[in-house]
């Protein structure tokens, strides 16, 4: 039970900051020329690139319409999203998750990883007043069994920070070489 006290309190304390710092009219602008459309039910954007510009946000757990999303950490970083997809095309996600059915420290801290994404989600909810009830122990990417989607993953590293998740992690080392957050490689202009 400590440990899922320390993932509530870890959860919170992120939840605080970020909400602390909640998105700019430019930081929506700059998000919607990113992904090509308006970011619906983004409340902060969870990190930044070297320049300023987002990288990964944070979405309400109830988009506008009363549409259930469980994906709170959302990728937006067109380099993330290039070098990303890279990876995964070239066979990532079963590589990770083969590692996950053989190595328990990597496995546990992926459970660990769901526990605090789940937490982070609910820290949002209550904040914006959202409800949680259609997407109750649903995190993102696959988690915490298997790997389904290492955008979202990376996006929780990103906005939590190295050691959230082990396969976020993972999936940062191996694309730095097109990708890395400490270093701009920004193609998209700010729309001024």
């Amino acid at each position: 039970m400590a440990q899922d006290t320390t993932i509530d309190e870890q959860a919170r304390e992120l939840a605080r900051g970020i909400l602390a710092r909640p998105a700019t009219e430019e930081d929506i602008a700059i998000v919607e020329h990113q992904l090509g459309r308006y970011p619906r039910g983004m409340v902060a954007v969870g990190a930044r690139c070297v320049c300023g510009r987002p990288l990964a946000v944070v979405t309400r757990p109830l988009l506008p319409g009363g549409v259930p999303f469980p994906t709170t950490c959302y990728l937006t970083g067109p380099e993330a999203v290039k070098a990303i997809s890279h990876i995964e095309a070239e066979g990532k996600m079963k590589e990770y998750n083969d590692l996950l059915g053989e190595d328990a420290d990597v496995r546990a801290g992926y459970e660990r990883a769901h526990k605090l994404y789940l937490a982070f989600r609910h820290e949002i909810a209550v904040a914006m007043g959202d409800s949680e009830e259609h997407i109750l122990g649903t995190s993102a990417g696959g988690m915490p069994v298997r790997v389904k989607c290492l955008h979202a993953l990376l996006a929780q590293t990103l906005v939590m920070g190295e050691g959230a998740n082990p396969i976020g992690d993972l999936a940062l080392r191996a694309i730095t070489h097109e990708f890395d957050p400490n270093v701009c490689r920004c193609t998209v202009e700010n729309n001024d």
